[in-house]
């Protein structure tokens, strides 16, 4: 029988493209039997530079009844997703001003000895995905996390081209989430899951 698992999806999305990444992630996770809590980092953007974008502003009405990510959603997780759009090849102003927030239950060692694993989008193809990543995953490091990448373990990680973490090249917001970056996505959710339920059965174990 399979150890229960707790899944936090955590994801900043300006106009969709991680939000789509992110539901797909949390769907898996659910039919794989997993406790999951999709939750959204808050904008920081002015209200003026969000209307400014047709897109943008559709998103964010989209998907203002999302629940907003506190530092419980990590400590309740036993495993954590966790999605950005690169900006200049590193996360969003917004997921990072969230990650600061967390110096309280690192401090007390809450958010140590879970799995993490990352994944992002840009607008280019080498726009910065794999820097991305490794910018996300040196949080994960201070926070004494398990980081779990997906690697190229399963053919549909070899059509998607990236060890580090799903990643989808929008090409400027012409290009949707498509079959092959959510084929990427299950894999990488599947392969969290099984990490997760390993190291919490060695922790009950212990």
């Amino acid at each position: 029988m399979n150890t229960p698992v707790n899944l936090s999806v955590v994801y900043y999305s300006a106009t969709g493209t991680i939000a789509a990444i992110a539901q797909e992630m949390a769907e898996t996770a659910e039919k794989a039997g997993a406790e999951v809590r999709l939750r959204r980092v808050a904008e920081l953007a002015p209200q003026a530079a969000i209307d400014s974008n047709p897109a943008w502003a559709a998103h964010a009405a989209a998907t203002a009844d999302v629940p907003l990510v506190t530092a419980d959603d990590l400590v309740w997780a036993d495993a954590v997703l966790m999605g950005s759009p690169t900006r200049f090849g590193n996360i969003s102003s917004q997921l990072k001003q969230f990650l600061d927030t967390l110096s309280g239950p690192w401090s007390q060692g809450l958010l140590a000895d879970k799995v993490y694993s990352g994944f992002t989008s840009t607008g280019t193809a080498h726009g910065g995905h794999e820097s991305t990543l490794l910018a996300l995953y040196n949080t994960f490091i201070h926070l004494g996390g398990v980081i779990v990448p997906p690697g190229y373990t399963h053919p549909d990680k070899w059509a998607d081209g990236n060890p580090y973490g799903t990643s989808h090249c929008d090409k400027g917001g012409t290009h949707a989430v498509d079959g092959i970056t959510r084929a990427a996505a299950r894999v990488q959710t599947e392969r969290v899951l099984k990490f997760a339920r390993a190291t919490k059965a060695l922790s009950s174990a212990a």
